[in-house]
């Protein structure tokens, strides 16, 4: 549903069982199996419930349907649709690699940076509103009391079937436009194809329904237009050939853009900006990589907001976390949870290290000592030779990840 915040709650409800009362032997179809999902964005004459309850974000927590899930795009991208577009965020570069554009001083970003972490980490456990987090702060709170940098809660779900995680959709820029706007001028087209990769690894191995714009994979360009619905195929254009991603054919039109032209126009034209072939197909091969991995088991895709609290654990939290890594833990039963529901045949225990840093990373994590943890079979057989370079040191929970890479470890039964 587009702009669902426009519509009341009641109408989605009806809409809902009206759909859901469908069967096969009457209909055709199996109504249960139908999902109603929407933009649940609160603004202009319905914001704050003015014209009745309406299909918002908050008020749509409880209901089974859907809603897209801006905070994590705005903390993976940073700033937002609205904002400058030079504001970076934990995938772009903010703190550790600045891109001239001021977001404050050095302790002002590296706050900022954590606050994204702790933003990302309820995304990335299904924004469910009660999930509990140990914040850059060191506090303890639930999803519904972390905010975002306008005072709203970032948790608002009860269970992750009403969550769409995101990073770039139809509306605004690509994301490969995103990421090359916001990271700095004299980066390498390798480093932003690893930063896109990494934008949607976080979508793919999150809790919730992840949502991937048509190209991400494949690096997708419309020139930085961020609003293309009148730019024809010039702008939209979709490669399957595969031999370009569609950068740098033009400024794009200026009723939507023209604003921003200074801030295109060196980009565009540089021709180390645009990918070559070789750099879509590897991006392409990285994104089946990550969506194998998703669905080679089903603790990347928990059903119910127990299973999260009780099996998703972030480590690399509080004070003294190390900025630009995070690092979710997901267990199922082993010897040391016997009370725990096996999900999984074939891994008891699963970590994710995304590393948006750019150099390696080595951190010990105690509590994820002693265990037999290796690489992914996906990442071993990997085209990407980076990756291929992450280690774990069973002795003292040591995990090396390279650069902008996120490295998937698990733990085989036995």
């Amino acid at each position: 549903f587009d702009l669902m915040g426009h519509i009341m709650k009641h109408t989605m409800m009806r809409a809902k069982a009206a759909l859901q009362s469908l069967t096969r032997d009457a209909h055709g179809v199996d109504g249960s199996k139908i999902y109603l999902y929407g933009e649940g964005w609160d603004f202009a004459e319905v914001a704050r419930n003015q014209r009745g309850i309406n299909g918002s974000q908050l008020n749509m927590s409880g209901t089974g349907i859907g809603s897209f899930n801006d905070r994590i795009r705005d903390a993976v991208n940073g700033g937002n649709p609205f904002g400058n577009p030079l504001q970076q965020g934990f995938n772009t570069g903010l703190f550790l690699e600045p891109n001239g554009f001021y977001q404050g001083n050095e302790a002002d970003t590296r706050r900022s940076l954590a606050t994204y972490a702790d933003q990302i980490q309820i995304g990335l456990a299904g924004n469910l509103r009660d999930y509990v987090l140990i914040t850059h702060t060191g506090e303890t709170k639930k999803g519904s009391e972390i905010h975002t940098f306008d005072g709203l809660p970032v948790g608002y779900t009860s269970s992750p079937i009403e969550i769409i995680n995101y990073v770039s959709a139809h509306d605004n820029e690509t994301l490969f436009d995103v990421i090359s706007v916001k990271t700095p001028m004299n980066l390498s087209v390798d480093e932003r194809c690893r930063i896109n990769h990494l934008a949607s690894s976080m979508m793919a191995l999150s809790q919730g329904i992840p949502f991937f714009h048509a190209g991400d994979e494949i690096l997708r360009s419309k020139s930085i237009d961020r609003d293309s619905y009148n730019s024809g195929d010039w702008f939209n254009k979709l490669d399957f050939t595969y031999e370009t991603n569609n950068w740098g054919v033009g400024l794009p039109p200026s009723e939507k853009n023209e604003d921003n032209w200074p801030l295109m126009k060196p980009r565009l034209e540089n021709p180390s900006f645009k990918p070559a072939k070789g750099h879509i197909l590897a991006a392409l091969d990285s994104f089946v990589d990550i969506l194998k991995i998703r669905y080679s088991s089903p603790l990347f895709r928990l059903s119910t907001a127990s299973d999260i609290k009780q099996r998703v654990h972030f480590h690399n939290t509080g004070p003294s976390s190390v900025p630009g890594v995070i690092v979710m833990g997901i267990e199922d039963a082993r010897d040391e949870k016997p009370e725990m529901a096996q999900l999984d045949a074939n891994f008891s225990y699963v970590v994710t290290v995304f590393n948006v840093c750019p150099h390696e990373v080595s951190m010990d994590i105690p509590a994820l000592a002693s265990m037999r943890l290796e690489l992914h079979p996906v990442q071993v057989n990997s085209s990407d030779a980076l990756v291929g370079k992450s280690v774990y040191e069973a002795a003292t929970g040591r995990f090396t990840v390279p650069r902008r890479t996120v490295s998937v470890f698990v733990e085989p039964r036995c």
